[in-house]
C-alpha cells in the first residue's frame, strides 16, 4: 500500500470511529475521547512531562493498553493527542510502544496518526463545506477565514491543524499562513477574552 492510500484509509477509519461513537460535530471533547478509551479498555496515565518534545505515548503490554499524556496540555492539543494515540491503538497495537514526539513526526505511522486525529475531530468534507457556505473560494482562504471558522464551529482542531489542512487542500495561497500569530489575530478580530481583561 502506498502512503496516499494508507492516509486515506486512516481518514476512513476516523469517520467510522466518529459514527460508531456518535461524534456529530467538529467540537470533540476530551470527555468524549475518554469514553471511547473506556470502550476500548485503554487506560490513561497523566504525567508531569519533563520532555518538552514528547506529547504522548501508547503502550500495549501485559498490563493492557495504556496511553500516557502530558499533564496540563490545553484542551485542543490534549484532544488531538488523545485522538492521535487512539489511532495507534486501533492500527498499531502490535508494535507495543509508540512514542509521539517531534523527532519521529515525519514517519508514515505518525503522519497516519495525525491524519486520523484531524479527521476524527473535524472531517475534511465538513471543513470544506463550512468554508464554502461562508463564501470562501478555493485558493483564496485567508487566516481570518480560519479564525472565523474556528469561532463559528467551536472546533477543537487547533489553528495549526486548520492551517495545515487548508494548505494541503490548496485552499490558501502558498505561504500565506506562514508566521501567523493565531491568538493575536483572534483577539484583533473578536477582542481580548474576558479572563485576560480581568488579569490586567
Amino acid at each position: 500500500m502506498n502512503r496516499h492510500d494508507y492516509y486515506e484509509q486512516m481518514k476512513e477509519l476516523a469517520r467510522q470511529t466518529r459514527a460508531q461513537h456518535g461524534l456529530d460535530s467538529p467540537r470533540v471533547l476530551r470527555s468524549q475521547l475518554r469514553a471511547i478509551y473506556k470502550h476500548h479498555g485503554i487506560a490513561i496515565d497523566l504525567w508531569s512531562c519533563k520532555f518538552k518534545k514528547l506529547r504522548g505515548a501508547y503502550f500495549n503490554d501485559d498490563a493492557g493498553p495504556t496511553v500516557m499524556l502530558a499533564k496540563g496540555l490545553p484542551e485542543d492539543p490534549m484532544v488531538f493527542t488523545m485522538a492521535h494515540e487512539l489511532k495507534h491503538h486501533l492500527v498499531d497495537s502490535g508494535t507495543n510502544i509508540s512514542l509521539c514526539s517531534f523527532e519521529n513526526e515525519r514517519a508514515p505511522i505518525e503522519i497516519g496518526a495525525e491524519v486520523f486525529a484531524a479527521e476524527l475531530i473535524f472531517p475534511e468534507h465538513e471543513f470544506v463545506a463550512d468554508l464554502k457556505r461562508a463564501g470562501v473560494q478555493s485558493g483564496r482562504c485567508t487566516a481570518e477565514d480560519l479564525v472565523h471558522l474556528k469561532r463559528r464551529t467551536r472546533t477543537t482542531l487547533s489553528y495549526s491543524g486548520l492551517a495545515k489542512r487548508a494548505e494541503l487542500l490548496a485552499l490558501v495561497p502558498d505561504g500565506s499562513l506562514a508566521g501567523v500569530k493565531w491568538k493575536k489575530l483572534e483577539e484583533r478580530i473578536y477582542g481580548v477574552p474576558f479572563y485576560k481583561r480581568l488579569r490586567r
